[in-house]
């Protein structure tokens, strides 16, 4: 495990640029790719709700559009130290070679902080045999 405290800085920094008007609930993520980058989201709500997109997934989206596909570090920053949604524990397996030794830190403006492992968030996550390795 890494010391995160970049990560923790990142995610509190662009969780300032949350889009939540509907919620207020305001959330930023920073992921680690397996290059050693950083990569940012925020969430942006929209008025339908089930087109909102999760800070975590929009930090993913960020590191894909780099051409990375694997995380290896995560931290949340919510206003009560909350964790990732199921959308966006599936979203981050995907992303990951080996979700027991990914890190997720939840943090607080408040300070407090969960560190979990990416495999206690998610532990029987689904997992689709890639095309050719049948």
């Amino acid at each position: 495990m890494s010391d995160s405290n970049d990560l923790l800085a990142a995610a509190t920094a662009v969780r300032n640029h949350a889009y939540a008007p509907h919620s207020g609930y305001q959330v930023g993520a920073a992921v680690r790719a397996a290059n050693g980058k950083t990569y940012v989201g925020c969430n942006i709500e929209n008025d339908t709700y089930g087109l909102t997109l999760c800070a975590e997934r929009a930090a993913i989206a960020a590191m894909v559009s780099d051409g990375q596909t694997e995380v290896t570090e995560v931290v949340v920053v919510t206003e009560d130290a909350g964790s990732p949604c199921g959308l966006c524990r599936q979203t981050l397996v995907q992303f990951s070679q080996d979700p027991a030794s990914v890190t997720v830190t939840c943090a607080g403006i408040n300070g407090t902080k969960q560190v979990f492992v990416l495999d206690e968030l998610l532990p029987h996550a689904f997992r689709l045999a890639k095309i050719g390795s049948l």
